[in-house]
């Protein structure tokens, strides 16, 4: 079997399995009681089913056992192998967390516990992690020592895992946001010839396809916790190829391809922080929430956030095709610049940190005053 079909057959088994046993996963979750109640921070309002990533995992576990007789032999190392197993065995772990979540409502210590115990595996159990940098106006490849690496590793799993549940508050946000972080991991491993994500990344996204045609607004089901910390710890792994294919890729593109989860976890802990609230407490200030009182529908204010991720994930793309050139280090540094920029104005606008405080727009209003009172004299 050649690869293109493989991964092609992977992608398909994937989506047809999320669409048959999605149905499955919302009778099942209706009778072990495994529902969300609407609240006042929830936009839903009537009880709906979660554990719908169940159907996520069990489509990407059952197609990989579909097509992993076909694995043409050497076309995966020992640590491509590692890799692999890694995804198979933490994001099982992940898997039982977030279903005990959805059904028992986890203290948020019991959830993080897990999200280091799987974390653990990948980097333990798997020797996966992150022991090479590229390094903005530095060597080209800059190892880390483990002592370093280990808790990096670790940290970046657990982050990346609850950065990807934060913004689970509309029907097929979550889904589509990794799915398009999952697409553009794709592209880049299928121009680096990198086998084991290509084909992680295909199954992945085959079975988020196939789920949010369930989730998409009107949603029949949700994802629960059970899907956004398995999505954010596949992400999580799958993103670290940016460290190891340090010759590709420098160490901002993983930060790019998952834009939209890291900036919005940002900002909510920018606003914890002012408002002396603790980190970890719920609020309705995340940008789903600032793009609905703008007055955005659901289903625009989802698309809005699309378009971002996308933007977002281009701009990976683009970051990892060029930074070999010589000007590598200035264009990453103005990537940066220009990203952060952006983002800000963006805060400021939509209010995501403070309705009241406008730092940077109120700076750029008075220097362009400035310049039409000196073009006045």
């Amino acid at each position: 079997m050649s690869h293109v079909v493989l991964y092609t057959a992977a992608f398909i088994i994937s989506l047809c399995l999320a669409l048959a046993l999605t149905p499955l996963v919302i009778k099942l979750a209706y009778k072990i009681g495994a529902i969300d109640k609407p609240n006042h921070r929830k936009v839903h309002t009537k009880i709906m089913p979660r554990l719908g990533g169940l159907g996520i995992y069990a489509a990407f576990v059952g197609a990989y056992f579909a097509v992993q007789p076909f694995i043409p032999e050497g076309l995966f190392r020992s640590y491509d192998k590692n890799l692999v197993n890694a995804m198979l065995a933490g994001g099982t772990i992940i898997v039982l967390i977030g279903a005990l979540d959805d059904r028992f409502e986890l203290s948020a210590k019991v959830k993080l516990l897990g999200q280091i115990i799987a974390a653990c595996v990948v980097v333990f159990g798997f020797g996966v992690k992150i022991d090479l940098l590229n390094i903005p106006f530095g060597e080209a490849m800059q190892p880390v020592a483990a002592w370093v690496s280990i808790p990096i590793t670790i940290l970046w799993i657990v982050g990346v895992t609850n950065a990807i549940n934060l913004i689970d508050g509309l029907d097929g946000l979550a889904a589509g946001v990794s799915g398009i972080a999952i697409g553009t991991i794709l592209i880049m491993a299928a121009v680096m010839g990198f086998a084991p994500v290509i084909l992680l990344s295909a199954l992945l996204l085959g079975g988020v396809i196939g789920f949010l045609v369930y989730n998409f607004h009107p949603a029949k089901i949700f994802m629960g916790d059970t899907g956004s910390l398995f999505l954010g710890f596949g992400l999580a792994t799958l993103s670290m190829l940016g460290f190891k294919q340090v010759t590709m890729v420098s160490f901002v593109t993983p930060l790019l391809i998952i834009g939209v989860p890291l900036s919005d976890t940002f900002f909510a802990i920018i606003r914890r922080w002012i408002n002396k609230k603790p980190i970890f407490a719920p609020d309705k200030g995340h940008l789903h929430h600032c793009l609905r009182e703008l007055g955005f529908s659901h289903r625009r204010t989802v698309l809005i956030i699309y378009a971002i991720a996308s933007f977002f994930g281009l701009c990976a793309i683009l970051q990892s095709t060029i930074v070999q050139s010589d000007a590598a280090n200035w264009i990453t540094f103005g990537v940066i610049l220009v990203i952060v920029f952006f983002l800000q104005i963006g805060a400021e606008l939509i209010g995501i940190v403070d309705k009241s405080r406008r730092p940077l727009l109120s700076f750029l209003q008075r220097l362009l005053l400035r310049t039409e009172q000196s073009r006045s004299k």
